[in-house]
């Protein structure tokens, strides 16, 4: 279909995100109404909503939609699926059911568009075992396109960003640099094979990233988005009462995604997700600018942040070798909190026995 959606918009995927500080305020002036089924709600701002239903059963609770962060309608269909799934795998949930949530030109209707991205939203939805329901639709100057989808878990079973605790091994299940890769590739500076990667990052199901958090162990876990690797990072240690420990050379990145760091290719989502961390991370002087820059970069459906216990790291790494399609690494640690900075970011972690038990 001869179409680039990138041409209808000004702002593609999470990178089109409200800045979380502006959320922040807002949610400070709301007054939710309070029930104890309520097992996870706004106030540590976790990637979905989890209500309890029962001794056995809970329902997950997400929606999620962004304007086209493909060139392709179907590429924009999968993606938006794909990011809209990974809340509920973050609860550690099954999803189970979805509703479209559509704003789009006419014109881009009667082109056909609508269909396509549809066509590449129910794929993922089928790959996830998911069934859409329906869905809602309003006619807008820029296409915007998502899923509000439940599903549900045993209490038991949760996973919160709010349960971190000291020695946890962070694991990140997929590469960073979607923002500056998607910025490339509007601006004709990536490859084809660039593109078609993050494109197949962005589409893939975090459904077996979630198993194997379930399967380690871990009962903490968040999903890496719009605010950044830093900005998720924070509200999580600071959800979880922790700190972070983060060593940039084994987070994994996508292929060129450095370079277009260091041409400057940031959306103006990756400076309000600098001023959200502020001074709660601190880096190290060896930590270059383009590093620091992909730390604050706005994902658009990217991987679980999953506090694997120190004991299954080993185990997980091995399990994520066989059975993760995406490339991942071991990207840090928890550690007690104790300082200011919730955060400091290293050039590399270092093990327990190098920092002698330390803290930020």
């Amino acid at each position: 279909m001869e179409t680039d959606l990138f041409e209808s918009v000004t702002e593609c995927g999470c990178a089109a995100k409200v800045p979380a500080q502006d959320l922040a305020s807002l949610l400070r002036g709301v007054e939710v109404p309070a029930d104890p089924a309520v097992l996870v709600g706004a106030d540590t701002l976790d990637d979905a909503g989890v209500y309890q239903l029962s001794s056995e059963q809970c329902l997950v609770q997400t929606l999620d939609f962004f304007p086209p962060v493909a060139r392709d309608p179907e590429d924009y269909g999968r993606i938006a699926a794909a990011n809209s799934l990974s809340d509920v795998y973050a609860m550690g949930g099954r999803p189970l059911t979805a509703l479209a949530i559509v704003c789009f030109p006419s014109k881009l209707v009667r082109q056909g568009i609508l269909a396509a991205v549809t066509r590449g939203a129910v794929e993922k939805l089928r790959e996830a075992g998911c069934v859409l329901l329906g869905g809602h639709s309003v006619v807008d100057p820029q296409p915007k396109f998502g899923l509000a989808v439940t599903g549900v878990i045993r209490p038991q079973e949760v996973l919160t960003n709010g349960a971190a605790r000291p020695g946890d091994v962070l694991v990140l299940t997929k590469p960073l640099g979607t923002g500056v890769t998607i910025m490339a590739v509007r601006a004709g500076l990536a490859s084809t094979e660039q593109e078609r990667s993050v494109n197949r990052s962005m589409a893939s199901l975090n459904a077996k990233a979630a198993e194997l958090a379930r399967r380690c162990g871990a009962v903490c876990a968040t999903d890496v988005t719009g605010f950044g690797l830093l900005g998720h990072a924070m509200q999580l240690a600071r959800a979880s009462g922790v700190a972070l420990e983060i060593g940039f050379d084994g987070v994994p990145l996508l292929d060129g995604a450095p370079g277009f760091a260091e041409q400057g290719l940031l959306s103006a989502a990756a400076y309000t997700n600098r001023d959200y961390v502020g001074d709660a991370v601190r880096f190290d002087d060896d930590v270059p600018l383009p590093a620091r820059d992909l730390l604050f970069d706005p994902q658009t459906s990217g991987g679980l942040l999953i506090c694997c216990p120190a004991e299954r790291a080993a185990a997980f790494v091995g399990w994520a070798r066989e059975e993760i399609s995406t490339p991942f690494g071991v990207v840090g640690r928890v550690v007690e909190a104790t300082g200011r900075a919730l955060i400091v970011v290293r050039r590399r972690t270092r093990s327990p026995a190098e920092a002698g038990g330390d803290k930020p």
